[in-house]
């Protein structure tokens, strides 16, 4: 594994002059949220108490459950040359627009987050709807002018959609490449057509990483907005995981998130003991990506959240998100006939209680597609 970042590079120049970025195509692709894959693949960052990066461990160290069940691990021992398919996925809308002097002169630090691998890189910015404003390419001198040109968006903030979206592009890139994304933006969605369960299956069914970097939304509406989506799982009429909960004494229909909740889980103690760990996760899931989407999906794929005030702190979190990057323990387990929906994934240290670990909590997985009979 890569032992440093030549942080150096952090602070050369900038370019004089920068290449006109090359403009995307009109219709840009749409967002799917169907993969299926037998390779789960779980990158660890592991620190000890102080902060420092632990690089000596095996597979052996680990143990991993999914759905409360051990797993058999592998490690790919030398991950730091392997490709690398990042996405810059910016909000341009709302309150991202105070933030877009921030992303000037990202140069270097784009450089330093991509290392010294083969390499493809692309900007999505968005507000009401995710756009491409950059396609893949190896040159991060056009990556970084598309930062510096970006022109504010609506009052809209679909992150969610956004995050969908980039997925989908990630997956067009050679199964060969790691894939991940830099999320720049505010905590709370506002307005995607993605719901919260969608939203679960895009980040959760392909082997991406999310880097976040969080501002706080200064819209007073934030609460409201974020009721807009529905933790409800469909099912049956008044059954388990059911939209329809029934009326109430008066005849009114019971709404209340916490009634909704409550009986979510009184039909979760009704499931076997695999079920029953992932229906948990997948709702507490759902749930945090109400209260908080940019740090939830961060939390959810093995990343990192960081909060972000101004450019200042925006150059430190990349520059430790650039260290961190290259310096994961990528390990890997291939789940024996894994049921559909959500898994609930659970990496802990054998024998070092003084080490900290973060690696994804989740993953997802789609209905087999039915085949239709041959005539």
């Amino acid at each position: 594994m890569k032992r440093a970042v030549a942080i150096a590079l952090l602070l050369a120049p900038l370019a004089a002059a920068r290449t006109q970025a090359q403009v995307p195509a009109d219709s840009a692709p749409q967002s799917s949220i169907t993969v299926n894959s037998t390779l789960v693949l779980v990158p660890a960052l592991v620190r000890t108490k102080s902060g420092d990066l632990v690089f000596t461990l095996k597979a052996n160290d680990f143990l991993l459950t999914d759905d409360g069940i051990p797993q058999t691990l592998r490690l790919d021992e030398d991950t730091d040359s392997q490709p690398l398919a990042l996405i810059i996925c910016v909000e341009t809308g709302s309150d991202g627009v105070r933030h877009l002097e921030d992303y000037h002169a990202l140069g270097p630090l784009i450089d330093a987050l991509v290392g010294n691998v083969p390499h493809q890189v692309a900007v999505v910015g968005f507000d009401s709807v995710p756009t491409l404003l950059h396609g893949f390419t190896p040159n991060t001198d056009y990556i970084a002018h598309s930062l510096d040109t970006l022109e504010p968006g609506d009052k809209g903030n679909a992150t969610l959609d956004a995050l969908a979206f980039s997925v989908d592009l990630l997956r067009k890139q050679p199964q060969t490449y790691r894939r991940a994304i830099l999320l720049l933006s505010e905590t709370i969605d506002h307005g995607s057509h993605t719901s919260l369960d969608e939203a679960l299956r895009a980040i959760g069914d392909t082997n991406t990483i999310i880097y976040s970097v969080g501002f706080s939304s200064t819209r007073g509406e934030i609460g409201k907005e974020a009721s807009k989506f529905s933790s409800a799982e469909p099912g049956p009429v008044h059954g388990c995981f059911s939209r329809d909960l029934g009326t109430d004494a008066d005849g009114k229909p019971i709404q209340p998130e916490d009634s909704r909740t409550e009986q979510n889980y009184n039909c979760i103690a009704e499931l076997l003991p695999p079920l029953r760990l992932a229906r948990m996760a997948e709702i507490a899931a759902v749930n945090a990506l109400r209260r908080n989407a940019t740090e939830s999906v961060a939390h959810l794929t093995g990343g990192e959240f960081y909060k972000f005030k101004d450019a200042r702190s925006l150059d430190r979190d990349l520059v430790t998100i650039s260290n961190h990057v290259p310096n994961r323990y990528v390990l890997s387990f291939t789940p024996q006939s894994p049921h559909p929906g959500a898994h609930a994934l659970s990496l802990t240290l054998k024998s070092y209680p003084q080490l900290s670990v973060e690696a994804r909590s989740s993953y997802w997985v789609e209905d087999a597609p039915t085949r239709k009979p041959q005539p």
